[in-house]
């Protein structure tokens, strides 16, 4: 029984990563066609008000659910589960709605703040997402904390795509009428809405067929009251108060730096001089690193989420060295990918940029900006670490550091230096909730950078990689792609980047910096190494 529960289990954080994988894919690439469609300033629109859409889609899909499906698991009675799940519904659902009042009522003051008015419709839009993130969060917990994830996956990558066709159908029509920029952002919003409309359904029509199969579950169902103390109103709300939107805050790391930008970048650059339809270009432009860092953190991530639940379970069975090997393999993993991402992205992002966004504007800022793939990637490998541990308050601490070193960076530097301002104040923001996260540590996720000279390996493959990229782009530059132009940078871009592939994975071999096992985890690992058998001697 117990091994079919872990089986299920797997099976289902298998589901879940991949629906994740996904869901970030979709969310990073659409901004490419949607930028190219509505130009430097429409992009800036839709980027001012998104944190707020970010910060509730983390409340529906990665916090409050967690948080429920968590309580969920621990609750073996089905009576008190099934009033945990409507008393939660009703906590949310005062939650969802005061948010709602809050920015619906205040969209005018929020717009305000931003320094932009115009941006009263889109913050109207948005709002009204939050009447539906009770029920998302409420039933995404229930099926995941029963172990059935396929709901909360299928749901999960549904909305995504119903809210990307309805942003860029929103786009496209304004390339066809040229209207008004922020009536087309509030359109563009509102598949928000329309998205969650959808996952709700799913997710009631899911619910629906297991009170067929079950009476046990069902909602108005009639069942025995027990005196568990877990279901209880109290009990509840403080929980949700405290370790839930500890949860929320900690998944929500990126979306809040992005939220100090939209209060405070700016209105920076109009204090700093620039005219307004200035500033915004340069906002739309600076905000282009969003998808670059969302896409560099799948490659950085990727290949070591399989070492989490593995982890997760050391820790649950007190196997205490396996949950360390598991935790250092993690921490190894996810520095080399996510450095070798910012590696070849640094080697060819004028190329990168013009391919996806039809220029090379913002180069400089962007070879800042992106520098967060790798801070934000092994940040989120010691936050795992350290949450699987149920130490909680440490990144919680730490994020407030991070937030409150970019809020006081983006005061003190986007008036004199601009959007380089800005993703200066980001890098800082997240080094210091890394160097925090260090430091609170086990001694053996310290030491990991120094051990068989890690670091200074992987320092070497990244100085490969950039020679080995910028030069192959420079002379396809010089001698191949002459005329150059937005189909040449593309052909560029692909070349090289397969070519980097090859040498950081020869690199990689030569240079000892994964385990066999590790190598054995990674996709395809396996077959890599069958093919270069001389290059797995010495792999411990």
């Amino acid at each position: 029984m117990e091994n079919n529960r872990l089986k299920q289990m797997m099976k289902g954080a298998l589901l879940l990563s991949l629906a994740a994988f996904v869901t970030k894919i979709l969310s990073a690439v659409y901004r490419v066609p949607f930028q190219n469609m509505v130009g430097n300033t429409g992009f800036y629109v839709y980027q001012q008000v998104y944190p707020i859409y970010g910060i509730g889609m983390t409340f529906a899909l990665s916090g409050f659910p967690v948080f429920l499906s968590k309580m969920i698991a621990e609750t073996a009675d089905s009576a008190t589960r099934q009033r945990m799940m409507r008393r939660s519904l009703v906590i949310l659902g005062g939650f969802g709605f005061s948010l709602f009042l809050g920015i619906y009522g205040f969209s005018s003051q929020l717009a305000q703040l931003m320094g932009d008015p115009d941006l009263k419709p889109i913050l109207q839009s948005v709002s009204w997402m939050f009447l539906w993130m009770p029920l998302l969060a409420t039933l995404r917990g229930y099926f995941q904390g029963n172990y059935r994830m396929e709901p909360t996956a299928v749901s999960q990558v549904s909305e995504q795509l119903v809210r990307v066709g309805a942003i860029l159908i929103a786009a496209y029509l304004y390339t066809k009428t040229k209207g008004d920029l922020y009536v087309m952002g509030a359109n563009a919003m509102s598949g928000a809405t329309i998205g969650a409309v959808l996952a709700s359904s799913i997710l009631l029509g899911a619910y629906q067929n297991e009170r067929r199969q079950n009476a046990a579950y069902a909602l108005d169902g009639q069942q025995p009251r027990k005196a568990d103390p877990a279901g209880q109103w109290g009990i509840l709300v403080r929980r949700y108060a405290t370790e839930g939107m500890t949860i929320c805050l900690l998944s929500a790391i990126l979306v809040l730096f992005q939220l100090i930008d939209s209060f405070t970048l700016y209105n920076g650059l109009l204090d700093g001089g620039a005219a307004s339809d200035l500033a915004k270009n340069v906002k739309g432009v600076y905000d282009r690193g969003q998808p670059l860092v969302q896409l560099g953190m799948v490659v950085g991530t990727g290949f070591s989420a399989s070492f989490i639940p593995l982890m997760s379970q050391a820790h649950a069975q007190g196997r205490q060295q396996e949950f360390v090997r598991s935790a250092v393999s993690l921490l190894r993993m996810t520095s080399v990918f996510s450095a070798a991402a910012v590696t070849g992205l640094l080697a060819i992002l004028p190329n990168v940029n013009n391919m996806l966004f039809g220029d090379r504007e913002g180069i400089a800022v962007l070879s800042v900006y992106i520098l967060a793939i790798f801070a934000a990637s092994v940040m989120t490998a010691y936050q795992s670490i350290l949450q699987s541990l149920g130490r909680y308050k440490i990144s919680l601490a730490a994020l407030a550091v991070a937030l409150a070193v970019k809020f006081c960076g983006n005061l003190l530097l986007v008036k004199t230096l601009g959007t380089m301002g800005a993703s200066i104040a980001l890098i800082a923001g997240l080094g210091a909730m890394l160097l925090l996260l260090w430091l609170q540590s086990e001694r053996a996720l310290r030491d990991v950078w120094f051990a068989d000279k890690f670091l200074l390996k992987l320092m070497i493959g990244c100085v490969v990689l950039f020679v080995t990229a910028g030069s192959l782009r420079i002379g396809l530059e010089r001698y191949v792609f002459m005329a150059g132009g937005r189909l040449a940078d593309s052909a560029i871009a692909a070349v090289t980047v397969c070519a980097g592939v090859a040498v950081f994975l020869w690199y990689i071999l030569k240079a000892k910096l994964f385990t066999l096992r590790e190598w054995i985890s990674i996709p395809f690992g396996k077959k890599l190494l069958r093919k270069l058998p001389d290059r797995t001697r010495g792999l411990k």
